[in-house]
């Protein structure tokens, strides 16, 4: 149980600061489906950064480093999306789409370039941070979890108080919900939109390195992130695009994903005799089922997925 609790709270982790990311740039207008592509990369920055640490540097030194080279490179890969969507106005769905099978293949060469210069044998897309996880590791009531939960809850309450109670946020939500009438009273359309989507690129970017960091101590980058861009999605439309019920539905989803890792330390679960792929599918098949009961009555922000046109009225 103790273990079902740890990683229930630790996929949480990451399935809540990838959505909140979207709900960001959604709440500013911009279609964010390029989500899973942003969590390679990210994953990739944070990994690579861990390499590149000399042994013997400090915990907190590699956990700091890590998350900062995480959330930059979610943000410079996010910029992207920014050019193409809010500057040349491409449609965001494809936009999205193109960054997702970018991103996996981009990390991939970029590793095995990186593999292959310290060692010409070394063809493998494979980065090993056994000793340098180690930083990541926090003990709690006996369980062991990592720093980005911590990171997460205080993401999540800042997230609250920047949507709903700062000038910024309630900027950002009317650019996402009228921006002509946004325009009309001084806001900067593109200016909030450029910021909704930088903070997306960078939560994501966190949700990835969370994501790789998770129970195992090397990742290989031709895998990717086994689609938890796409059910981060599906967190951020089940909890309506706030962070608090966000939170909520991460914790649903985060508990069925957790289940498909220990499901063989119950017994009950095991005398049904279901195969272990289909706790590894239950996620995707519960995030089915539940936007098609909740998605009708979710109601997104009115002009996300629309280009802006300043001269528009």
């Amino acid at each position: 149980m103790t273990l079902l609790i740890q990683y229930t709270l630790l996929f949480a982790c990451i399935l809540s600061l990838v959505a909140l990311g979207g709900c960001f740039s959604e709440h500013s207008g911009v279609i964010n489906l390029g989500l899973e592509g942003i969590m390679v990369m990210g994953a990739m920055g944070g990994a690579l950064t861990m390499r590149a640490l000399q042994p013997g540097t400090a915990p907190f030194v590699i956990v700091a480093l890590t998350l900062l080279a995480s959330a930059g490179m979610g943000l410079l890969y996010s910029l992207l999306l920014g050019v193409a969507a809010i500057h040349f106005k491409a449609d965001q769905t494809l936009v999205g789409t193109a960054m997702n099978m970018l991103g996996a293949a981009l990390a991939t060469v970029i590793v095995k370039s990186v593999n292959t210069l310290s060692n010409p044998d070394d063809h493998s897309s494979i980065i090993q941070y056994v000793e340098e996880k180690k930083a990541f590791v926090l003990r709690i009531f006996g369980m062991e979890l990592s720093w980005p939960v911590i990171l997460t809850i205080l993401i999540l309450i800042c997230a609250t108080v920047l949507l709903y109670r700062t000038r910024f946020g309630l900027r950002l939500m009317a650019c996402g919900e009228h921006p002509q009438a946004a325009d009309s009273v001084g806001i900067y359309v593109y200016r909030m939109r450029w910021a909704g989507v930088l903070i997306s690129g960078a939560l994501g970017g966190l949700g990835g390195i969370t994501y790789i960091t998770t129970g195992v101590s090397e990742w290989k980058f031709e895998y990717g992130v086994a689609g938890f861009g796409f059910l981060s999605l599906a967190v951020m439309i089940f909890g309506k695009w706030k962070p608090q019920n966000i939170a909520l539905a991460a914790l649903l989803f985060g508990f069925f994903r957790a289940l498909s890792n220990v499901y063989f330390g119950f017994d009950f679960l095991l005398g049904l005799n279901i195969p272990g792929a289909v706790y590894n599918m239950l996620p995707y098949i519960i995030s089915l089922i539940v936007l098609a009961f909740t998605s009708g009555r979710s109601r997104a922000p009115k002009a996300e997925g629309i280009p802006y046109d300043k001269g528009a009225r």
